[in-house]
């Protein structure tokens, strides 16, 4: 895939990256390598992301020309991260996550709606994008949705639903949910644009927000795809417009990636 261009390219950047052991980060560490980028990691055995000190001095040690926090901690860290961030005036990018939302208001969600989330998991990236905004108003929070890609195991929209075949004998797909949803890399291309070219404040990061595919629709072009022989059951079980929307130059359209939903 041709990537993008930037106004402001750097031959060599040499970023601190988060969550190199995740699923998104090895992704998003591929794309910045391919334009020349050293992405280095943060061992949590030999600096513990608590233990402040140790942290600083990682930091003024290392002297990054960025930092992408990709990486689950607590919101202290992700504070402290942008706070040097914004000390040493370096870019800074975190992902978040589209479940900051819940259905109650519906989507699709725009980039000033307040966040409304009742699960664990949206009120810690909630709390994250508060402490990291406050504490560095110019870092890039950028809400992500379900991520894709034909590699990664974790939580991949494709593994998923290899297991759901497995384990159910079908996918059941709602043809009333239009999910945030975008393949890995097209997630860290628009990562590596946003530390080129900065944007304060909050961004999406959705490849379906433009047209809102339905779930049984791209669990259908994903199968055409991959070549996967899915049983996929349409269903009406979960209504929910997921899409985040606000930020559609960043990402290529899903169609780009499963060419049979624009068919």
């Amino acid at each position: 895939m041709t990537l993008p261009p930037l106004a402001s390219y750097t031959p060599l950047v040499r970023l601190l990256m988060t969550g190199l052991n995740g699923t998104l980060g090895p992704k998003v560490a591929r794309v910045f390598e391919q334009h020349g980028a050293t992405c280095i990691g943060w061992n949590r055995l030999q600096t513990p992301p608590d233990d402040e000190a140790a942290g600083q001095a990682y930091l003024h040690g290392l002297s990054p020309d960025a930092i992408v926090h990709l990486a689950m901690g607590s919101e202290a860290w992700a504070a402290r991260l942008a706070r040097y961030a914004a000390t040493s005036r370096i870019p800074f990018a975190f992902t978040s996550s589209v479940m900051v939302f819940e259905e109650n208001p519906d989507g699709p969600h725009q980039l000033a709606d307040a966040p409304t989330p009742s699960g664990e998991y949206g009120q810690y990236k909630m709390r994250c994008e508060q402490a990291i905004l406050s504490a560095n108003p110019q870092a890039t929070v950028a809400r992500i949705g379900w991520q894709i890609d034909p590699e990664a195991t974790g939580n991949n929209m494709l593994a998923q639903l290899d297991g759901w075949q497995r384990d159910k004998g079908e996918v059941s797909a709602s043809r009333l949910w239009r999910p945030a949803c975008s393949f890995m890399e097209d997630t860290a291309a628009a990562l590596w644009t946003l530390i080129h070219s900065p944007q304060a404040g909050v961004v999406h990061l959705d490849s379906n927000a433009r047209h809102g595919y339905t779930f049984d629709q791209v669990a259908l072009a994903l199968a055409a795809r991959f070549e996967r022989d899915w049983n996929v059951v349409p269903t009406e079980a979960f209504r929910r417009d997921q899409r985040l929307i606000g930020s559609e130059e960043l990402m290529l359209d899903l169609a780009v990636q499963l060419p049979t939903l624009s068919a």
